[in-house]
């Protein structure tokens, strides 16, 4: 407890020095609590404003994926150079260590498997805001299907997520899935990402497009845009440069790092374009550096 006797005086009130009445660099967040405040800023650099999630979840659908059959081996190595890992609750506890230094968005909802043709026929909670919190998740993903049969079952979970999160300051990113009879459009990009920040969602994951600066542009929220299937690596930064350039506030990949040649380098190299700004020749440049040591 402090003495009373012998403290000084208070006087140093700068007056002169209007007190600071700053939003929030992260888009759409600047009314939100101090708490998911503070685990947006653990998924965004605060320098350029954008994130670069690394996706490893594919097995919750997929089981062992190419890249993914040891993630505690695979994945580890991989979090110096990412700002968020994305996982199920099961691989995080059992794979990643608690001391790593690195935000967690954990995905929070069960879909149907690779065995069944249409993937939202089946869905609902895989983890519940309480496991959430003892994970000491930073984020929780919410899968949906705009368009497709589970559109509205997928909503209802995502509005009820982001109920609990905003309770307990926990952001959640709606993620846009885009299935074998899904259009992948700007005019399909439009009206999903909008939908899902209309009901709750702090953060958007999306699909690169034509005419993507609109799509960003229209969501009042940030768009981390997928990586999808395996592409050389070149294509890849030049996917990511030109998505940051349009207004895409960041990127998750999980394949096009995880199966690349060299997935440290192209760690490295998304993490160039993400948030210094490089070309993808430039970007490449590092990949291949990296790569040939």
């Amino acid at each position: 407890m402090a003495d009373n006797i012998g403290n000084k005086a208070a006087h140093d009130y700068h007056l002169d020095i209007p007190a600071a009445q700053e939003g929030f660099y992260v888009k759409g967040s600047a009314h939100c609590d101090w708490g998911m405040k503070n685990r947006l800023g653990k998924m965004f650099d605060p320098r350029s404003g954008n994130t670069v999630m690394l996706a490893f979840d594919h097995g919750y659908i997929m089981g062992p994926t190419a890249g993914l059959e040891r993630i505690d081996l695979v994945i580890p190595p991989l979090i110096p150079h990412v700002n968020v890992l994305m996982g199920t609750r099961g691989m995080i506890r059992s794979c990643i260590s608690p001391a790593a230094p690195v935000a967690k968005c954990v995905r929070v909802t069960y879909d149907s498997t690779v065995l069944y043709d249409d993937m939202s026929n089946g869905g609902g909670i895989a983890c519940d805001i309480e496991n959430a919190i003892r994970m000491n998740a930073d984020c929780m993903a919410v899968q949906t299907f705009i368009g497709a049969p589970g559109e509205s079952r997928s909503l209802e979970l995502l509005s009820r997520t982001a109920d609990a999160g905003a309770r307990y300051g926990i952001p959640t990113l709606g993620v846009v899935a885009v299935g074998k009879q899904m259009e992948r459009t700007e005019k399909f990009f439009l009206l999903a990402t909008r939908v899902l920040a209309e009901n709750g969602a702090n953060i958007v994951k999306s699909y690169y497009c034509d005419g993507f600066e609109r799509v960003a542009a229209a969501c009042p929220v940030p768009i981390v845009i997928a990586g999808g299937k395996k592409l050389p690596e070149l294509e890849a930064l030049e996917m990511a440069y030109r998505a940051i350039q349009e207004g895409a506030h960041g990127v998750d990949m999980g394949r096009n790092i995880f199966q690349s040649d060299c997935p440290a380098g192209m760690a490295q190299a998304i993490g160039k374009v993400v948030h210094e700004g490089y070309t993808p020749k430039q970007a490449f440049e590092v990949y291949e550096t990296v790569k040939n040591q």
